[in-house]
């Protein structure tokens, strides 16, 4: 089984309460799809070309056509899970900012379609970004990226006991 790299952030605001923007992936395979349809803006890097944070850099600007807003990285580690073909190790950080979803212009992939036609077409990396509650977040996310979601609460909730502002 082949290992992928891939590398993202994820923004998070503090409104009412916290929330992260996502994005739902492009293309007619998740058209109809709702429930764990959703993903952190991330992408591929090959490990010995490129430093993942450069990777993840890289890829938010590709998916959302927006650069990642100023902001401290908060790194979130890494997972594993099984993506199609293999298993994908996604490297995370996390920043705090805020961004305007009616801002975004995706970026584009190709592939064959409908399928075995013969014809390419073009589709967007994300059709549309979200600001989601967690509770919220929880749902819309692939099961292997969840576990972010409660590394980023377990990361304020220690740097606000720390700053004894609990």
């Amino acid at each position: 089984m082949s290992l992928r790299y891939s590398a993202g952030v994820l923004l998070f605001r503090r409104t009412a309460g916290l929330e992260v923007l996502l994005g739902h992936l492009g293309g007619p395979l998740w058209a109809k799809k709702d429930a764990a349809a959703w993903s952190i803006p991330k992408g591929e890097y090959e490990p010995d070309e490129e430093q993942p944070r450069a990777a993840a850099r890289r890829e938010f600007t590709e998916e959302l056509g927006l650069p990642v807003p100023d902001g401290e990285w908060i790194p979130l580690g890494d997972v594993e899970y099984g993506s199609g073909r293999g298993k994908k190790r996604l490297t995370v950080w996390a920043v705090e900012a805020d961004l305007d979803p009616t801002q975004i212009v995706p970026g584009t992939f190709e592939m064959e379609w409908p399928p075995r036609s013969g014809r390419l077409a073009e589709f967007p990396e994300i059709d549309r970004a979200a600001w989601l509650d967690l509770v919220a977040a929880e749902e819309k996310l692939g099961k292997g990226q969840r576990p972010y979601l409660q590394r980023l609460q377990d990361h304020l909730s220690a740097a606000e006991t720390a700053d004894g502002t609990v």
